[in-house]
């Protein structure tokens, strides 16, 4: 059994009962585990597997896949102001689509967890802007090696798309959405 400090970033409908979630985590990168009997009405999961969820987890790690077995969860933080407003359950599932776009499977990368803890942190107090998402794409990119603000002309964004092939294609309805509330204040 390993336990870590992880924020969850997908789920989706294994079986009946189950289901595959992913998640960033502390200390060993960004894995995908099971929730058996998570669907059920009685699950010890129930109330605690929620996109954007921090929490501590326990898992049982598999011999044969990179699908390990999720034993607990202790609701950490929910960060609830998230889901207060559009634009920022948006922003957020932008910076998790950014997140497994430029992720291996279990990198450890401390740095990874620590940005999304902070940008979900920001995004349940406060209303996303275009300066957060660039600041939150350059601190991406300088993780990830390709991007130093002092010495790069270039945006952060296009230095992820660079390297990874292209950008989630939410990018652009999110910076325009951004922009048009902003023009509204």
């Amino acid at each position: 059994m390993e336990s870590t400090f992880a924020i969850l970033l997908r789920k989706r409908k294994l079986s009946d009962t189950s289901l595959i979630v992913s998640w960033c985590t502390d200390s060993l990168g960004c894995i995908q585990t099971v929730a058996k009997g998570a669907r059920r009405a009685k699950s010890v999961f129930a109330g605690k597997l929620d996109l954007f969820f921090e929490a501590e987890i326990q898992i049982a790690r598999s011999r044969k896949s990179n699908l390990h077995t999720l034993t607990e969860v202790v609701l950490h933080n929910p960060f609830a102001g998230i889901r207060q407003d559009h634009l920022r359950a948006q922003t957020a599932a932008y910076f998790v689509q950014l997140i497994e776009l430029c992720t291996e499977r279990e990198h450890h990368e401390p740095e990874l967890f620590s940005l999304l803890q902070r940008a979900f942190g920001y995004l349940s107090e406060n209303n996303p802007n275009v300066r957060a998402v660039a600041h939150f794409e350059a601190e991406l990119a300088r993780i990830a090696g390709v991007h130093d603000v002092k010495t790069s002309g270039t945006e952060p964004a296009f230095a992820l798309a660079s390297l990874f092939g292209k950008l989630p294609v939410a990018r652009g309805p999110l910076l325009k959405a951004l922009t048009d509330r902003a023009e509204a204040k």
